[in-house]
């Protein structure tokens, strides 16, 4: 039997030239970044995943566009960023820290693995 593949979406929160990017509390992820996002419940689109993990995260409501960059393998599924806007200020939830990023200081900061595969990317979409 083929086990169901687990979708992880993540939004590249665009205002302006800059991205949103927040900072893990807590497990062994904790003090590293990544594009705000979660997983897909069984039967939810990606974009309405998208949505209700950053209403449930940093409480803004968000518009999903078109994907940015290629898909990226996680244990046990895949990761996939999508850009987003939003109005209003991020309230961290399950963040300690939240920073806009531009195309030039986004590599700044230590990253998830996963989310690091996309900087380049999301830098291109800054561009």
């Amino acid at each position: 039997m083929v086990g169901i593949m687990t979708v992880v979406v993540a939004a590249a929160i665009v205002r302006a030239d800059r991205v949103l990017v927040c900072r893990r509390a807590g497990g062994v992820l904790a003090g590293r970044w990544e594009f705000p996002g979660g997983k897909c419940e069984p039967g939810e689109a990606e974009a309405d995943a998208l949505v209700r993990e950053c209403r449930e995260e940093l409480g803004l409501a968000v518009e999903v566009g078109d994907r940015v960059g290629a898909d990226t393998a996680i244990a046990p599924g895949v990761l996939r960023l999508y850009a987003a806007t939003a109005a209003g200020d991020p309230v961290l939830r399950v963040h300690d820290a939240a920073a806009w990023c531009d195309a030039g200081d986004i590599g700044d900061r230590p990253w998830i693995e996963a989310d690091l595969g996309l900087v380049e990317a999301v830098r291109a979409l800054l561009a």
